[in-house]
C-alpha cells in the first residue's frame, strides 16, 4: 500500500528521505554556526599572532616574553630595516622573478602540450599521454636529478629554480580535459575560415577556457613562490636564495639577516619579531592575490558557459 494511502507524502520524516535532505533544524544550524566559527578563529589567529609580533617593539615583545597577541602600538621599524636592501630584500626580488618567469613558462609548455594532447588526430599523443602518465607513478629519484642538472650546468644559476619543476602532468591533464570539451563546431569552423592550430588555440578555445587557465596559474605561481627545496641542493651562493630558504635560515636555523647582526645584537630590533615579518612577507602575495584571482575564476567560468 502506497504512503499516499494514509495521507504521508513521500519526502515526508516518515518516508523515504534520507536523513541529510531533511530541513535543519534552529539546534543544528547554530551548532554548525558555532564550529565554523571555533574552525575559523583556530585558523586566524595564528596569523594574528604572528602579524601583531611583528608590529610591535622590541619593549613589547620583552614585556610579553614572546609572542604578543593583544598590541600595544605598532611600529613597521622591522619591515623597513627588512626592505632596505638587505638579504631578505635581495632573497624577496629573486622570489618573484623565479615565480613570474616560472609561471609564464611552465603555463606556455603546460597549454601546449594540453592542447596538442587534446587533438585525436595529432601524431603519437597517445604514446606522450601514456609516457606523461607514467611518470606520476615513476620517477628518476633526487640522485640521478641532481646529476641531470649538474650535467648541463644549471648548479648555481635561476633556471635550477625553473626547469626541474617546470612541468606538472597533472595540471596538463587537467587543461588537456577541458580543452576536449570545446566545441568541435567552432574548431571545425575555424578551419574552414582557413585558421591554424596555434591561432585555434588562442583565439578560440583558450578565450572559453580561462577559468581552468587561472586555476592552473595559481597552481604554478603558488608552487614556485613557496618553493624551497631545489635551492637547498642546486644553489650554494647565499645572495641567490629565494625567501623561502632565507625564511627557513631565520626561523628554524634562528640565523641572523646580513647586515642586522648588530642592530638586534644591540637591541635595536627583536629576532622574534623580524622572523614573524618574514614570514608575514611570504604570505603577503598568496592571501591578497588568491580573493582576485577568484573573481576570474567566476568570469571565466560564466563567459565558457555562454559562449559554449
Amino acid at each position: 500500500m502506497s504512503l499516499l494511502t494514509f495521507g504521508l507524502a513521500p519526502g515526508s520524516r516518515t518516508g523515504l528521505r534520507p536523513a541529510w535532505e531533511e530541513q535543519p533544524t534552529r539546534t543544528g544550524l547554530a551548532t554548525k554556526g558555532v564550529t565554523l566559527t571555533l574552525v575559523c578563529l583556530a585558523v586566524l589567529f595564528p596569523v594574528w599572532v604572528v602579524i601583531v609580533t611583528s608590529l610591535s617593539s622590541v619593549r613589547t615583545i620583552t614585556e610579553t616574553g614572546g609572542l604578543v597577541v593583544i598590541p600595544r602600538g605598532i611600529t613597521f621599524i622591522h619591515y623597513q630595516e627588512l626592505l632596505s636592501g638587505g638579504q631578505v630584500t635581495r632573497a624577496a626580488l629573486v622570489s618573484v622573478g623565479v615565480t613570474v618567469v616560472g609561471t609564464l613558462f611552465s603555463m606556455a609548455v603546460s597549454v601546449l602540450c594540453a592542447y596538442g594532447l587534446s587533438r585525436s588526430g595529432s601524431v603519437l599523443h597517445r604514446p606522450i599521454l601514456m609516457v606523461l602518465i607514467a611518470t606520476m607513478f615513476f620517477g628518476a629519484g633526487l640522485i640521478p636529478t641532481y646529476l641531470v642538472v649538474q650535467g648541463i650546468g644549471l648548479t648555481d644559476t635561476y633556471l635550477s629554480l625553473i626547469l626541474p619543476s617546470a612541468l606538472n602532468v597533472f595540471n596538463i591533464l587537467v587543461l588537456r580535459a577541458f580543452f576536449m570539451s570545446t566545441a568541435q563546431e567552432l574548431i571545425e569552423s575555424a578551419r574552414i575560415d582557413g585558421a591554424g592550430d596555434l591561432r585555434i588555440l588562442w583565439q578560440i578555445v583558450m578565450p572559453l577556457s580561462r577559468a581552468v587557465i587561472a586555476v592552473i596559474t595559481l597552481f604554478y605561481a603558488v608552487g614556485y613562490w613557496s618553493a624551497w627545496f631545489n635551492a637547498s641542493i642546486y644553489i650554494s651562493d647565499p645572495d641567490m636564495l629565494p625567501l623561502q630558504n632565507v625564511m627557513q635560515q631565520l626561523v628554524i636555523k634562528q640565523q641572523k639577516p646580513t647586515g642586522l647582526s648588530q642592530a638586534i645584537n644591540t637591541g635595536h630590533l627583536s629576532p622574534l619579531a623580524i622572523q614573524m615579518a618574514v614570514m608575514v612577507l611570504a604570505l603577503i602575495p598568496v592571501a591578497f592575490l588568491s580573493p582576485f584571482v577568484q573573481k576570474h575564476f567566476k568570469a571565466g567560468m560564466l563567459t565558457g558557459a555562454v559562449k559554449g
